[in-house]
């Protein structure tokens, strides 16, 4: 569906300077961005997928994944077609590099997707699968419909948005996990055909607007492992985000055109995971390694389990009403009431 598009202004000659994204594209007139859903013409940019949908499920809060935002809830999540990266190792690569005249998609306005999320029983909506900043005139809308009907709102997200796209859209927006993909430019540059800076910028911004954020990094074998890279990638959301920002390191899997390189060892995930830990991050997860863990969270003070987790489902769940851990009365930063609150009201006698 084709709307005018914000966030761009026109530079002569008929040319657009779109200002969406951090590719910062100078669009000539009858061409499309870098992401391939945002066309000049006649010196009027427009996106092309408004109310374009691709993919659309009913997903575990846990599985964006967001462990410390609405836990033991469902998002209703919804894709589009395109993005502003190149990832080699994509795992939703038929929707991100798809080209839209060819891609099998559905419409859905605003309106309907409120209700369709409604009617789900969801508690949030969740803008995901591919990158959600390219479909910023849709997500705008529906996220100040969403507000209104009582539904949380998050990105799932590489993070590659202006920061006047980010300002734009924060008062709407409760939550983002943004992929840091890797703490060197270099993979950014050739594997993403990306840059690391303004994904770090933009995560410190959506913390000081208020957004709750959590950090997601996949570590790629011989890409982005070094031990030396993870500590400072560790050491920089302790930094920058501070010692509570969910961390979820991610196990590889060969995807796309990475299929040549082998899964991550789990050794390598367990000193990423020591290596965050050590530098100060209270909560740290290990993602893709059913069964580990890490998977759960535990009181930074006192070690308890608080939250224990299967695949994408909460098994135990030990956080007092007032975010504390009963045992030693450390606050547990979660945002949101645990989905299972009713089914827990008699232990806490409430």
């Amino acid at each position: 569906m084709i709307k005018d598009a914000m966030l761009y202004e026109k530079i002569g000659d008929n040319k657009v300077h779109c200002n969406l994204c951090a590719q910062s594209c100078k669009i000539p007139p009858g061409k499309r961005g870098f992401c391939g859903v945002r066309e000049n013409r006649d010196g009027q940019l427009y996106t092309l997928i408004y109310g374009t949908v691709s993919s659309e499920a009913v997903d575990p809060i846990e599985k964006k994944p967001l462990y410390h935002f609405y836990p033991g809830s469902y998002a209703y999540s919804v894709g589009s077609i395109g993005c502003n990266f190149r990832c080699k190792h994509c795992q939703n690569w038929a929707i991100s590099q798809a080209c839209l005249e060819e891609a099998y998609t559905m419409d859905i306005l605003p309106g309907e997707l409120i209700e369709r999320a409604l009617l789900s029983r969801s508690s949030s909506i969740a803008w995901t699968y591919n990158e959600p900043t390219i479909w910023h005139e849709y997500t705008y809308e529906c996220a100040k419909l969403a507000k209104d009907a009582g539904l949380a709102t998050i990105y799932v997200t590489n993070g590659y948005m202006t920061p006047d796209a980010l300002k734009h859209i924060a008062p709407y927006l409760d939550a983002a996990n943004i992929d840091i993909k890797a703490f060197n430019e270099k993979f950014y540059h050739n594997v993403a055909s990306a840059k690391l800076a303004p994904v770090l910028e933009a995560s410190v911004l959506a913390k000081q607007l208020g957004i709750h954020v959590e950090i997601t990094t996949l570590i790629i074998p011989g890409a982005n492992d070094s031990l030396d890279e993870l500590r400072e990638l560790s050491k920089w959301v302790y930094k920058n985000l501070g010692p509570e920002t969910p961390l979820h390191f991610t196990r590889f899997h060969p995807q796309y055109k990475m299929q040549n390189v082998s899964p991550t060892p789990i050794k390598t995930m367990q000193e990423a995971c020591k290596i965050a830990t050590e530098e100060g991050l209270k909560y740290v997860y290990m993602g893709n390694v059913p069964g580990s863990e890490r998977n759960n969270t535990f009181c930074p003070n006192c070690g308890k389990l608080l939250i224990a987790r299967g695949l994408f489902a909460i098994e135990k769940y030990d956080i007092t009403p007032e975010k504390t851990c009963p045992k030693c009365g450390e606050h547990i930063p979660i945002i949101g009431e645990y989905a299972g609150l009713k089914e827990a009201s008699d232990e806490y006698g409430y």
